[in-house]
């Protein structure tokens, strides 16, 4: 890994402090850098468009919180790229590594002891009359959920072409083991440890009670069609992209052929995380 890019959270001061350190220690070690071009004005140094940092790393580094990863990692999704989450943010669920051990982690990154733990990622098709209008690849979860004055929804739902329901519902989410700790939990769903090979599917606040998240194989196809006469409904991927969905249209949703690389602290314990980001075991 002799590549280096960094992609930083805008808008805080604490990423340019760090790589005014950071930057000079890498480039005596004989490393080329690649920062993103908001970042490195604040630096007075060139800098890169995010979008063409990924064919010119061997591995990024995002300083952020655990948003900036996700928007990194669907950046960099079909290259192949290894990131390395540095948490200067709130929860740091996947930005696992804290500020203070940044040098000791890219020693151990740097000399290959380090592991990288492969996620699975989400291919999610938008098809209107039978033509498909949009394509995307996520980290989390895909929903379909309504607008904030939109009545309750129907969402037709087949899995591997088996009619499921017709979730009557504020929405759906579709998420992978990753994502199981974001909106999928909050609506009700399981935790799935983030190596599976599995999907989850969570109603959110569905009409009928007895409608419950279902864990399913991660080669499942899954079709939602929106039954609705409404416009106000929209497809969310990754809780930062939107896309509108209008009646009759289906959303398509399986395994993404990439995958996000995540470089892992050596002495990550998943658990301890939960414990300590989900306060389990507190009163």
């Amino acid at each position: 890994m002799q590549k280096i890019g960094i992609i930083c959270k805008t808008g805080i001061s604490e990423p340019v402090v760090i790589l005014k350190e950071l930057l000079p220690w890498l480039r005596q070690k004989g490393y080329e850098t690649f920062v993103d071009v908001e970042t490195a004005s604040a630096l007075n140094i060139d800098g890169f468009v995010r979008s063409q940092i990924p064919s010119l790393s061997d591995l990024i580094i995002v300083l952020g919180g655990d948003g900036t990863l996700i928007s990194t990692c669907r950046l960099v999704a079909d290259k192949g790229v290894p990131v390395l989450g540095v948490n200067i943010g709130g929860l740091g669920f996947l930005a696992e590594i804290p500020v203070e051990k940044l040098y000791e982690m890219l020693e151990m990154v740097l000399t290959g002891e380090c592991p990288i733990e492969e996620r699975l990622m989400l291919k999610a098709q938008v098809l209107r009359h039978g033509a498909l209008i949009a394509e995307y690849n996520v980290l989390n979860e895909v929903v379909v959920n309504k607008a904030a004055l939109a009545r309750i929804i129907d969402l037709e739902t087949y899995i591997n072409q088996s009619y499921v329901t017709t979730f009557k519902a504020d929405g759906l989410i579709i998420s992978t083991p990753t994502g199981s700790t974001a909106y999928s939990l909050s609506a009700g769903g399981p935790v799935l440890y983030p190596t599976l090979d599995n999907i989850v599917v969570t109603p959110i606040c569905p009409h009928t009670l007895t409608n419950r998240p279902i864990v399913l194989a991660g080669n499942s196809i899954i079709e939602v069609i929106l039954r609705s006469p409404t416009e106000r409904v929209y497809l969310t991927l990754d809780g930062q992209v939107g896309f509108s969905v209008m009646q009759n249209d289906t959303v398509v949703v399986v395994k993404s052929p990439f995958k996000t690389r995540l470089l892992i602290p050596c002495d990550r314990d998943y658990f301890k995380i939960l414990r300590e980001k989900l306060k389990w075991g507190e009163r």
